[in-house]
């Protein structure tokens, strides 16, 4: 792939299902329009980390991203072996969580067909003590827009039982079907624009307060989701021409180019509908399908009709190469020794590694009776601990530790832009409203890992057991 396509490939993986879901949820964290920081913020925050992916990427422009990334930074066969199996481990949960929220989102869209889906049967909060972490909260919710996500997840586990040789051209149906939708958005915003309604910011909207930082991390949170997948390039660097340039380019281009996108879509949204009756959806967490009351208001049922069905398709192909791009992870980790050996096995006859498949879609099915923003919340915690803040710190370990080492690409303004997104993660991490709740999630999946990996470290006598088998094997006599 050259530069063309690799930034194509990265802003399908950016964009997805998550701007036609999150507007609601951005509104109701801060409470007004004023939310648009959420995404400029969160595009700054985006281009720093992109910094960072940048030089590792054009450092080490194999497959395999973080993985790769961890092990070479903290040592392949020290730390590394740690941080990199935590990695896949967290995965194992945050992967799971992704799939969830497309999963959702899409059966949240449907419900503009089907207004009965958003109708809760039952919903039951539960918390668990455990004396080191405090009390892990957990909300699950039943609807029949449930039962919808659930069946989702299963039908796309079907799809992918078999050998896929189908993936280039679903591509660029998502890419021609994203954008299209993108594109018509901001045209009847544009052609409809009211600038009274959508800068009608409430009173003290940027004073600063305790208030507006709390907003300012949960809109922060919800714009991170929304801009991942900048570093999908990273995961081919196998398959990038001159990767040296072209990744780094790729990455920064493809965020800067979905920040225009998301600001300027957001803004036409909010000419047309009010944000206070967004901020109301977000809350209730029904009624999340704020295009298609958009394209109702501006040309009629028709088009909320065909918005509608556009953004589930979106959604879905989104659940789709998801969960095909995911499930090819902890299988490539198994066969490199460093996870659970099950997830190596292959089907017999498809030759696709179907354990790591089954394992991905039965727990995504299971995190589908979440609450979406609470989905959103724990996917996005998740990997900040165990994977993001690690690997900016991790830059400038390597820095360090090898500054012999070929870097095609060097960051601007080192060491600055690791430092600035270190520091919007801890600010995302920790204003926010129940900010302990996720944050007692990955310390929990945090320790269970390492406790897992000691235990199979142990068992092998690899790193930190190996020094002991050798110093054992020297202290015996021979003959």
């Amino acid at each position: 792939m050259g530069l063309g396509s690799a930034t194509a490939l990265n802003m399908i993986d950016m964009i997805g299902v998550g701007p036609f879901i999150t507007m609601p949820l951005m509104i109701s964290a801060m409470g007004g329009p004023q939310a648009m920081l959420g995404w400029i913020l969160g595009a700054l925050f985006a281009v720093c980390d992109g910094l960072v992916w940048a030089e590792l990427g054009a450092a080490m422009p194999g497959s395999g991203g973080s993985y790769r990334y961890l092990r070479e930074i903290y040592g392949p066969q020290k730390m590394g072996r740690l941080i990199s199996f935590l990695f896949i481990w967290q995965l194992s949960f945050s992967a799971p969580l992704s799939i969830a929220t497309g999963c959702l989102g899409l059966a949240g869209y449907a419900a503009y067909y089907w207004p009965g889906l958003d109708t809760i049967y039952a919903a039951h909060n539960a918390a668990l003590h455990i004396p080191w972490a405090g009390p892990l909260q957990i909300s699950w919710i039943v609807t029949p827009g449930t039962s919808v996500a659930v069946a989702i997840c299963f039908f796309t586990i079907l799809l992918l039982y078999r050998r896929i040789t189908v993936i280039g051209r679903l591509s660029k149906l998502l890419w021609i079907g994203v954008m299209g939708t993108i594109g018509w958005i901001i045209f009847a915003g544009i052609t409809h624009f009211n600038a009274a309604r959508a800068f009608d910011f409430p009173p003290n909207a940027f004073q600063l307060s305790h208030g507006l930082l709390t907003g300012l991390g949960g809109a922060m949170l919800i714009a991170t989701y929304d801009y991942w997948g900048y570093y999908n390039v990273c995961f081919l660097g196998d398959e990038i021409k001159d990767p040296g340039k072209n990744i780094p380019r790729a990455l920064l281009l493809s965020i800067v180019l979905v920040a225009c996108l998301y600001i300027v879509m957001n803004v036409c949204i909010l000419a047309v509908v009010p944000w206070r009756e967004m901020m109301q959806t977000g809350q209730n967490n029904n009624g999340l399908y704020v295009v298609s009351l958009f394209m109702q208001r501006i040309y009629g049922t028709w088009a909320a009709r065909l918005v509608t069905a556009l953004v589930m398709w979106t959604a879905f192909a989104s659940v789709f190469s998801l969960m095909l791009g995911y499930s090819r992870v902890p299988y490539a980790a198994a066969r490199d020794g460093n996870y659970f050996r099950a997830f190596a096995k292959v089907h017999p006859q498809h030759r696709f590694p179907y354990v790591s498949l089954l394992a991905l879609g039965v727990v995504a099915a299971a995190f589908c009776f979440l609450r979406l923003k609470d989905a959103i919340a724990a996917l996005v915690v998740i990997r900040i601990i165990i994977q993001f803040l690690v690997q900016a710190a991790g830059l400038i370990v390597l820095r360090i530790r090898r500054p012999e080492m070929p870097r095609p690409f060097r960051m601007w303004l080192y060491p600055l832009p690791a430092l600035i997104a270190c520091a919007g993660f801890l600010f995302i991490l920790f204003n926010r409203e129940n900010a302990l709740r996720e944050i007692r999630y990955a310390v929990v999946i945090l320790t269970t890992g390492i406790v897992i990996f000691m235990i199979r470290a142990w068992r092998s006598r690899d790193w930190p057991f190996s020094g002991r088998k050798v110093a054992a094997l020297e202290s015996t006599p021979t003959a």
